[in-house]
């Protein structure tokens, strides 16, 4: 059994001290591949040494998370930029709006959003989205973008029906992580009507950790208990999840 989280920020702090062990974990259970979305200029030293470390099993993202989007953010976008033109990496991200935290910088987020948008269209890569409270506003910015061709994954997918719709009519797909097992988040129940074939798999690490775990710091080989719950949800085995998950995944990250 082969699987893909497709975004993991394994490169943090939290796995300072046991990162290989993390690695080895997720191999164990089948976990081939972790894909490493970037989040501003203080996280790439980090990023690039554990894909350094890793070689054939963890891939670097660069981009500008909208969370870090603050008045000095063309000079994050710069160094972003810089970095794309000295190496080829599997996508832009994570990159979108996030109205949750803090409307100071909301012009400045969809100037950052739209900005490197043009740049995964530009090189033909794919984009890693995070939305959060602004599910509406994101879809509405990505699609004069997906007209043109434009692919990637909606991060952490937690939107309605109807917006699942609108994004895999758009190509794109959505990341699904511990949040289905949580019992009062609705997604195992929209994933009933949605079906496999527009979802990638992903954790978040350490972030948004799956039960029977959360509260605990997440980890890719938690994956096991996001694919059972899927499995179980459509009445699928694992092994069908996994091959799925990571075909679509493949998909998306072959450029």
């Amino acid at each position: 059994m082969q699987i893909i989280d497709t975004h993991c920020h394994l490169y943090l702090e939290d796995f300072k001290d046991d990162i290989d062990a993390v690695i080895f974990r997720a191999k164990e259970l089948g976990v081939q591949k972790f894909y490493l979305p970037a989040i501003d200029s203080e996280v790439i030293d980090a990023m690039m040494r554990l894909e350094e470390k890793y070689p054939e099993n963890c891939f670097a993202m660069m981009g500008l998370h909208p969370c870090s989007v603050k008045l000095n953010y063309l000079d994050e976008l710069k160094i972003a930029e810089e970095w794309l033109r000295k190496r080829k990496f599997v996508a832009i991200g994570e990159i979108g709006l996030d109205f949750y935290w803090d409307k100071t910088f909301v012009k400045e987020q969809y100037a950052a959003f739209e900005c490197q948008m043009q740049w995964a269209l530009d090189k033909k890569m794919p984009i890693v989205i995070h939305t959060r409270n602004a599910m509406t506003e994101t879809i509405d910015t990505v699609k004069p973008f997906a007209a043109r061709g434009l692919k990637g994954i909606f991060h952490c997918f937690g939107g309605t029906e109807e917006e699942a719709g609108q994004i895999t009519e758009m190509g794109f797909y959505l990341g699904i992580g511990g949040v289905v097992t949580y019992k009062k988040s609705g997604l195992a129940e929209l994933i009933q009507k949605i079906g496999l074939n527009f979802l990638v798999l992903e954790t978040d690490a350490p972030y948004l950790t799956p039960v029977p775990f959360r509260g605990k710091r997440n980890e890719s080989s938690y994956l096991k208990h996001v694919i059972e719950k899927i499995a179980d949800t459509l009445n699928l085995s694992i092994e069908e999840v996994a091959s799925v998950t990571t075909a679509n995944a493949e998909k998306i990250f072959a450029s």
